[in-house]
């Protein structure tokens, strides 16, 4: 089915939008970008030009260039922003510590997330970033773009910013890097009612939800990725852009256990495509495979000879669940034992295939490493459908666990640190499902199981003379 947004969308058309002309936006030769210096010594920042791959510093000068030759009422920022960059970059590399402080709140009327302040500790001598706010906007699912709203963001932040972006953030988003306080409302302005782009998410809130490219262009997709982030994104807009949680909380979402998104390391809660069905095989295609017919890996391993496919050396011994055995001529798999690893359709992707009944499996608990360290999700759930408008996934795990994290989280503790000090038990009580193999990470690690007296048939009384007749030795 085609995914269609909720609202009406206008098409941007950049001729009707931009800011500038051809010639202003190629106002520079590379002569001219050869010549260039800035206005500050930045000797140790050039030594990054010098490198074998391109430097970022290369493109500040780029930018830097653009700005000095365009006229005044062209840019609403100082003109030397980019310069001054360069210039406290290069002192802060002498000082061996950074000049950027955080100076508090700072944001957009109604919001409280999408708007990072920052400033120079150093104002007097880089007064074009004295305010160099950061803005985080809201990515489109999958990052689809095309040029005509590129463009018209870049006339929009070049006019009212610094005309830097980093695209993109670790969470999706756009960011917007370098304006003033006085510009804040009116970029906010012309986003929402020109552009009908949303901030993205900062702070102790919701961020940016992100996904893979999902069944837009990936045969293995076993869920709706776009459409599971937009409906996510639009139904908890409160939780996005008013800051009431702990911490930071992030949805990814994955089509399939390839995690493109890698939201098994990135995300308080993942989504992941699975299926529970089994695995469909096309024999002859395993054949054509085994014959040499059909190059493994989708051909991506042909840059050299690697010797004939052998699929037990390539498939069947590398199965982590040891699941998959010839019989026959033929390939067999026990689905049961079957950990959804990937590996065996990825190498023979026209012979395997994930099956039809799909949903996700839902992971909690990902982190950076900041009170705690860096931590991997855990299952929480199995296996759930996931179809529009997943009641069943807002209902069941996300609103219990924020409600229980908003009552118990510490600040600043993320929900898998609030998992490691109140127990996983406690997690399963909240979520109300019983405990799984896919929880135990390590068998035998740890032998103390703490049981309440209501799990216990019969309760804690016991007669003990009864117990030791019947286990003396």
């Amino acid at each position: 089915m085609e995914f269609k947004p909720k609202f009406e969308q206008k098409e941007i058309k950049y001729e009707e939008m931009r800011i500038y002309t051809d010639e202003e936006v190629h106002n520079y030769t590379e002569e001219e970008l050869k010549e260039f210096k800035c206005k500050h010594d930045i000797s140790t920042v050039e030594q990054l030009e010098t490198g074998p791959w391109p430097s970022f510093v290369i493109d500040l000068k780029r930018e830097a260039l653009h700005r000095r030759k365009l006229a005044d009422d062209k840019v609403l920022i100082p003109k030397d922003v980019v310069e001054d960059v360069l210039g406290q970059l290069e002192l802060s590399f002498k000082d061996g510590e950074t000049h950027w402080k955080h100076g508090g709140i700072v944001g957009v009327f109604g919001y409280g997330g999408g708007v990072i302040g920052r400033y120079s500790d150093i104002p007097d001598k880089f007064p074009g970033i004295a305010a160099f706010h950061t803005m985080r906007i809201n990515q489109p699912a999958s990052k689809f773009y095309n040029t005509d709203y590129l463009r018209t963001l870049c006339d929009l932040w070049e006019f009212r910013g610094s005309g830097l972006f980093n695209m993109h953030g670790s969470t999706g988003d756009i960011i917007f890097l370098g304006t003033t306080t006085e510009q804040l409302e009116p970029i906010f302005f012309e986003l929402t009612h020109q552009l009908q782009q949303d901030l993205g998410g900062s702070g102790s809130n919701l961020r940016t939800p992100s996904c893979c490219i999902g069944k837009a262009r990936c045969e293995w997709s076993c869920i709706d990725t776009q459409d599971m982030c937009y409906e996510l994104t639009t139904y908890y807009q409160d939780e996005l852009h008013r800051p009431a949680f702990p911490y930071k909380f992030k949805f990814k979402f994955d089509g399939c256990p390839n995690c493109c998104v890698a939201s098994i390391a990135r995300a308080d809660l993942s989504f992941i495509g699975t299926w529970r069905d089994e695995i469909r095989i096309d024999q002859e295609a395993v054949q054509a495979y085994i014959n040499g017919e059909i190059p493994p890996n989708g051909g991506a391993h042909s840059g050299r000879d690697w010797g004939k496919f052998d699929i037990y050396k390539e498939v069947i011994d590398l199965c982590p669940s040891k699941c998959m055995w010839m019989e026959d001529g033929k390939l067999m798999i026990n689905n049961k034992e079957c950990v959804r690893c990937m590996h065996c359709i990825n190498v023979m992707p026209e012979a395997l295939r994930p099956g039809k009944d799909t949903g996700v499996t839902i992971l909690i608990g990902a982190k950076a490493p900041i009170l705690e360290g860096a931590q991997l999700s855990m299952v929480i759930i199995p296996f759930m459908k996931a179809e529009p408008p997943y009641d069943n996934i807002k209902e069941k795990v996300i609103e219990p666990v924020w409600d229980w994290w908003m009552e118990e989280g510490k600040n600043r503790e993320r929900v898998g640190e609030l998992i490691q000090r109140q127990s996983i038990r406690k997690l399963l009580e909240v979520l109300q499902v019983p405990a799984f193999p896919q929880l135990v990470k390590e068998p035998r690690s740890n032998p103390y199981i703490f049981w309440k007296e209501e799990d216990v048939p019969g309760g804690w009384d016991r007669d003990i003379k009864e117990y030791r007749k019947r286990h003396q030795r």
